[in-house]
């Protein structure tokens, strides 16, 4: 029987255990650029069988929080580096999560104080966080956006291509993920709720998929599909995201997908960070049916599920054949030798949510671990 401790090769990743790191925004990176804290916080989860970043900008227009990492200039790659370097060195893997919010952002946070880009110049009902001038973060509504021309669509699926190539040559990371959940720009090309183009990119569920596509196909020619993951989130309303027929939506992705020979495939089970049990439209998401049709159409990517995942509830998912891998996220925040305590069946650590976003050391390295 499978377990969570087995090893595994997703893609061109050999992993030594099926526990992922999820990817965890902490803002602890001022201008954009990892510090040394981070190095210590991502080295002390190394024993994950694989860590997914936090959240890392492609560009400044991708960026839609404050103090969260990038990775379009040296200096931040430089950073990056330093973690990555350390990571390996406690034989570790980490891919780098690329990202682009789109209009979860603010115009403080935008070039030359710019409104966020979107598919559709609709405002995302959802909070951003911001640094004010005295030095104060906190959460405040995102700004209106601008909707993109067809035009400007290329040059952003080259930010994603050169951020991936960037993130293995630069960076060191082991591969990417390419951030498609939680309502940022990929997800919001998807979704009929903030989609309204009537252009080709908009209107049917092929059009709506075109950009996404369009960047896989981009990241998975630079760096190969080997290298590759996806992160997707089916029914999350996360950052007011909507669909009235996901279903069909995802199916359909997930086939096109199919070919690229991904490393793996991110799935968020119902609302991130809510309910498990959560849809949209008139009946229940079937997450089998999603994989089938991933797996139907010749997905060869390990399959790892997320979302408010307890150790039993991975174990059963794992020996069923219902994932590959399962990805933890506060319970990494929290246990930075999460993999120890599950297999000693040992107490974890409670995560202080006051801690999650902006701060130092405190809630970030000073977890205890198991003597």
């Amino acid at each position: 029987m499978t377990t969570l401790f087995d090893p595994i090769k997703a893609g061109d990743l050999q992993l030594a255990n099926r526990i992922v790191m999820a990817p965890l925004t902490r803002n602890r990176s001022p201008n954009a650029t990892p510090t040394e804290l981070a190095v210590t916080y991502y080295t002390q989860r190394a024993t994950a069988g694989l860590i997914v970043s936090e959240g890392t900008a492609i560009t400044q227009q991708g960026q839609g929080y404050a103090d969260v990492p990038g990775l379009y200039a040296p200096e931040q790659l430089a950073a990056w580096r330093k973690v990555t370097d350390a990571v390996h060195a406690e034989g570790g893997k980490v891919v780098a999560q690329i990202w682009h919010v789109g209009r979860v952002s603010h115009t403080s946070l935008q070039p030359g104080g710019a409104a966020p880009v979107a598919p559709s110049a609709i405002q995302a009902k959802t909070k951003t966080y911001i640094i004010d001038a005295d030095g104060n973060g906190g959460f405040v509504d995102t700004s209106e956006p601008r909707a993109l021309e067809a035009s400007e669509l290329p040059s952003i699926v080259e930010d994603y291509r050169r951020a991936a190539r960037a993130a293995i040559d630069e960076a060191g990371f082991d591969g990417v993920e390419i951030h498609a959940a939680n309502g940022y720009l990929l997800d919001q090309f998807m979704r009929a709720g903030t989609n309204h183009r009537t252009d080709e990119y908009g209107g049917s569920i092929e059009n709506r998929a075109r950009f996404l596509l369009e960047v896989v196909d981009a990241v998975v020619g630079e760096i190969g599909g080997g290298r590759t993951g996806i992160r997707l989130s089916p029914v999350t309303p996360s950052n007011d995201a909507s669909d009235p027929e996901p279903q069909p939506l995802f199916d359909y992705v997930a086939g096109k997908l199919a070919p690229y020979g991904l490393a793996f495939v991110h799935v968020v089970e119902g609302h991130t960070g809510g309910p498990r049990d959560y849809s949209q439209g008139d009946k229940p998401f079937d997450y089998a049916a999603f994989k089938a049709a991933y797996r139907d159409a010749g997905g060869i990517g390990a399959w790892i599920v997320n979302n408010g995942y307890t150790q039993e509830l991975a174990e059963d998912a794992v020996a069923e054949g219902r994932a590959d891998l399962v990805a933890f996220g506060k319970p990494f925040i929290a246990n930075p030798d999460l993999v120890q305590r599950f297999k000693e069946g040992a107490e974890l650590n409670a995560p202080d949510s006051a801690s999650f976003y902006g701060g130092g050391a405190t809630g970030y390295i000073d977890y205890p671990a198991l003597v």
